[in-house]
């Protein structure tokens, strides 16, 4: 996600925090691999990027 927000005109975290719905925090979170965001989180943030869901989050067993 740090990534595409760069290439995103270099959002900030707290920028796409207000767009999806949660906190910077939040998505500080999630960048650093110390939480999972809800599926909603994922589709509205993988939505703010135009990009499919797989490609902004992966899993792995």
């Amino acid at each position: 996600m740090r990534t595409l927000r760069f290439l995103a005109g270099e959002m900030t975290q707290a920028d796409l925090g207000k767009r999806v719905g949660v906190t910077r925090q939040t998505i500080a979170a999630i960048e650093a691999g110390k939480y999972s965001p809800t599926l909603e989180c994922a589709f509205r943030i993988a939505e703010v990027f135009d990009k499919p869901l797989a490609e902004v989050f992966g899993w792995e067993r």
